[in-house]
């Protein structure tokens, strides 16, 4: 149901995107595997509280957020990650772990990765573990309008 309904939102928004199916995959690194895409492309959703409010960072699949750099960027006085158990849920037909990065769909802001605001295309999650979506990158920051950040690393 998240994969029409996004698909329908897209539709009206006249984005061009292709959907991809794929074997079912739980880690960033999974799914890229199964889906023929690098781990660059792939932006993967992390949920995090800046100042006790759930937010999105989304960054490429192969690094990792680093939440102090994040906080210092955003200006926040605190930062943490936050537990599936914590964000379950506020995404409504997702499967735990697979929300697309469209925080504006859900009143969540949304941090972008400068690595994936660098790339043509961005690919993620579509509400499951088997489906993703191929964007433009530009399309999806036209839409999102995300903050942009370099907060990821490697460790």
């Amino acid at each position: 149901m998240v994969l029409k309904n996004l698909c329908d939102y897209l539709d009206r928004e006249q984005i061009r995107y292709t959907v991809i199916s794929h074997s079912p995959a739980f880690t960033a690194q999974e799914i890229a595997a199964a889906s023929h895409i690098s781990g660059r492309n792939l932006a993967k959703t992390v949920m995090v509280y800046i100042d006790g409010e759930l937010a999105m960072a989304v960054l490429p699949a192969s690094l990792h957020v680093d939440v102090e750099v994040l906080g210092e960027l955003s200006g926040a006085v605190h930062i943490e990650m936050a537990h599936e158990a914590d964000f379950r849920d506020c995404f409504p037909g997702c499967e735990t772990g697979a929300m697309p990065p469209f925080g504006n769909l859900f009143g969540l802001p949304v941090y972008v990765a400068r690595e994936l605001a660098d790339d043509e295309f961005i690919a993620f999650n579509a509400g499951s573990h088997t489906e993703l979506i191929q964007m433009h990158y530009h399309d999806f920051e036209r839409l999102v309008q995300p903050r942009v950040f370099d907060f990821s690393s490697l460790v």
